[in-house]
């Protein structure tokens, strides 16, 4: 499978609003343009979740955190330099991004993706994708393809094909949610 195949042929359903299943750089994930307010209430409906349960965004590097966020807290650098694995950040304060992917305090999950195939996407769109687990609500992540319930797939627009997969982890992102400029709190380790 040629992997820039996939990345045109993905990046083409979500410049037109519509949702993926796709490997992201821990588990199967749904996916949309992080910048389409349409398409995430598509994916709230798909995955049956309750208003309060927030997703990430994936971006393909750090540098473009605070195109998405009024203040980068002192302390996240360090962190972001020196976690090794798959690592979401919740910061306070999201911009520019819809109201319906932004928690009700105003946060807003962000993670740097080392999977390759997502960092084409994120950069040939030039937006960040929306990221959560390729399950229905308060059921089991898939980590492999062959876990993703033939209902949910038959819901999305596109399905990446799963020959390009590599994921990197198996279980989903550590979760730290910057508290100050100074303080943090790891929600999942």
């Amino acid at each position: 499978m040629d992997i820039s195949e996939e990345v045109i042929k993905t990046c083409a359903v979500l410049a037109k609003g519509g949702s993926i299943i796709y490997p992201t750089d821990t588990i199967w994930g749904i996916g949309c343009d992080a910048t389409n307010s349409i398409a995430i209430e598509k994916i709230i409906s798909i995955k049956k979740s309750p208003p309060s349960k927030c997703m990430l965004i994936l971006l393909d590097q750090a540098e473009k955190i605070h195109n998405y966020i009024h203040k980068m807290p002192d302390i996240a650098w360090d962190l972001i330099t020196q976690t090794t694995r798959p690592t979401t950040f919740i910061y306070p304060k999201a911009k520019n991004l819809p109201g319906n992917l932004i928690a009700k305090d105003g946060s807003i999950a962000i993670r740097i993706t080392t999977n390759e195939f997502c960092k084409r996407v994120i950069r040939l769109l030039g937006h960040p994708i929306v990221s959560t687990s390729a399950n229905y609500a308060g059921k089991t992540p898939p980590i492999l393809y062959k876990d993703i319930q033939r209902e949910l797939m038959n819901q999305v627009d596109y399905i990446v094909n799963p020959n390009i997969s590599i994921l990197n982890e198996n279980k989903p992102s550590t979760i730290i949610r910057f508290i100050d400029d100074f303080s943090f709190e790891i929600i999942r380790e």
